[in-house]
């Protein structure tokens, strides 16, 4: 049942700082569609300044201590009245999606229960308090040569954090996305930056956190909204000494220069970014002969889904040269002249995919096998597949480069060791595929070991693009994938990037936190000199 008391999908353009409504007053933008290569004339968003930013940060900064130390049965029931408050949102919101983005509507529906199911999920694993990893080591006042005082350890939220909304998902990595979600749910007020692609839908769904920390009387700061138009507001936004992390997801240049500002501050913080990945999938001997079809077939799906706008997308195929790679190559071929163009995200994306799929094409070395259907209509991608050797991949740095759109390159290797030397060759992934069949494993023993170093997510005969939410997910890798390789930005682990440990030492019944109290009110699974229980 919805909590919300009122639903009404209301964008006016304008920021989203505290328990207000701000008109930005910097330069004036309005909302694209790429589907037509239009601007939406209303209604005109007004981009925020340096000052707007700066009042959100320090809302934020106020709302910290009071919001972190709510009960967690109420910070649990702030998560789930949102997601029921983007339901509400009902067709409104998908159809402003649309418009800002070219999505077909079954994607972003999909989406929508994606956003509002790990909503869901973080407020239950907020209510367990498994994630406070409470942990109490009990005095030794008698131990010799010296006595061990009495000791407790809890986790706690960082303080505010500053998330960037992300081109590709304009629902599950936005505004109420996993970044917001993890970091509300670790008890850390947040500033977004909306992502200039999808203004109105961005408002739309901030309203709906805005009105319920309104309606559930959070302190104000919990939750603020900001547009920018360059640079300028995002780069202000991680230099303000009331943030204390960042999440973001998008290009390499964009989560850089980031980490840069983050680096640069009187205190610096971490930058929890998802840049870029290739993600490869190697094509073990057998299986490739064994499956030639099913695996060509399914590879190109995953190539052209979503007009191939996911950082899952798979940019690479590595195999042992051979009659079954011609065949895959082949099948490949014809499934994907069958693809037809998609509408991209935005101009600008548009742009780098015909000048990147261009590159790899115009690359030395590199032959161009297949194309997919005609364009139809503006900022459309046609899918784009190509071939090299191992020796020109391994020689040409650009060719590792990712390409953000339906454009993929086929490596043949002469041979096991050759492909083993590509696979060392990688720089870090968000995933790695195997496709393999029993007669395989030995090569796969190999490989293995080699993949998990270079990836966050390993895949055995399937695809990388769909990122599952839940517990075991691991959505990150060994950089450039990411600037953090021990964090993951989908699945319940997500909210430790925004946590750390406190030890309590030798504090009076009074002053200790619930979740260590001896008496244990919450109920908590805790470590107790060692052991798991619930005492």
């Amino acid at each position: 049942m919805s909590h919300a008391s009122e639903v009404t999908g209301q964008i006016t353009g304008e920021m989203l700082i505290g328990r207000k409504a701000v008109r930005g007053a910097e330069q004036a933008l309005h909302a694209f569609n790429p589907a037509t290569g239009t601007d939406i004339a209303e209604p005109v968003f007004g981009s925020g300044s340096a000052s707007d930013v700066d009042l959100a940060c320090k809302l934020a900064q106020t709302a910290f201590d009071p919001y972190r130390q709510l009960p967690l049965d109420v910070r649990a029931e702030f998560l789930e009245r949102i997601a029921d408050g983007i339901t509400a949102l009902g067709d409104a919101l998908i159809e402003r999606a649309q418009q800002e983005s070219g999505l077909p509507k079954a994607r972003l529906e999909g989406e929508r229960g994606r956003t509002t199911g790990q909503l869901k999920l973080f407020a239950q694993v907020v209510r367990s308090g498994q994630w406070l990893a409470a942990t109490l080591d009990s005095p030794l006042p008698e131990r010799k040569p010296l006595p061990r005082s009495d000791l407790r350890m809890q986790k706690i939220p960082l303080g505010p954090v500053a998330v960037f909304g992300a081109s590709n998902f304009p629902l599950a990595f936005s505004v109420a996305g996993g970044d917001t979600a993890a970091a509300l749910a670790a008890g850390c007020p947040v500033v977004v930056k909306a992502h200039r692609a999808h203004l109105g839908t961005s408002e739309m769904v901030g309203r709906v956190i805005q009105r319920v920390a309104q309606e559930m009387d959070l302190p104000e700061g919990v939750f603020s909204l900001i547009v920018g138009a360059g640079n300028s507001v995002g780069e202000a936004l991680v230099a303000h000494p009331a943030i204390k992390a960042v999440g973001f997801t998008g290009s390499r240049a964009g989560g850089l220069s980031l980490m840069r500002v983050a680096a640069a501050r009187p205190e610096p913080i971490p930058v929890y970014a998802e840049m870029s990945s290739i993600n490869p999938v190697f094509l073990l001997s057998n299986a490739l002969a064994q499956r030639t079809e099913t695996i060509a077939r399914g590879f190109v799906d995953s190539l052209v889904l979503g007009a191939g706008q996911f950082c899952t997308n798979p940019g690479l195929a590595i195999a042992v040269d051979g009659d079954a790679l011609k065949g895959f190559v082949a099948a490949a071929s014809e499934a994907l002249a069958a693809k037809p163009a998609q509408t991209m995200l935005t101009s600008g994306i548009y742009s780098a995919y015909t000048e990147g799929e261009g590159k790899l094409g115009a690359t030395r070395g590199v032959e161009t096998v297949a194309r997919g259907a005609d364009v139809t209509g503006p900022n459309q991608a046609r899918a784009a597949l190509f071939v090299t050797d191992a020796q020109t991949f391994l020689a040409t740095p650009a060719l590792e480069d990712e390409v953000f759109g339906p454009a993929s390159t086929i490596v043949r290797c002469k041979d096991e060791a050759e492909l083993l030397q590509v696979a060392e060759h990688f720089a870090g992934q968000l995933t790695a595929t195997i496709q393999m069949d029993a007669t395989d494993v030995a090569a796969a023993q190999k490989l293995v070991p080699i993949l998990e170093r270079k990836a966050g997510r390993l895949l055995v005969n399937g695809f990388p693009t769909g990122v599952e939410v839940c517990h075991a997910m691991v959505h990150g890798g060994p950089f450039p994938a990411t600037s953090d390789s021990r964090a993951t930005s989908v699945g319940t682990t997500a909210m430790e990037r925004f946590l750390r440990p406190v030890c309590y030492q030798d504090f009076p019944a009074e002053l200790l936190p619930q979740a260590l109290a001896d008496a244990n009110p919450l109920d908590l699974w805790r470590r107790r000199d060692g052991e798991i229980t619930r005492s």
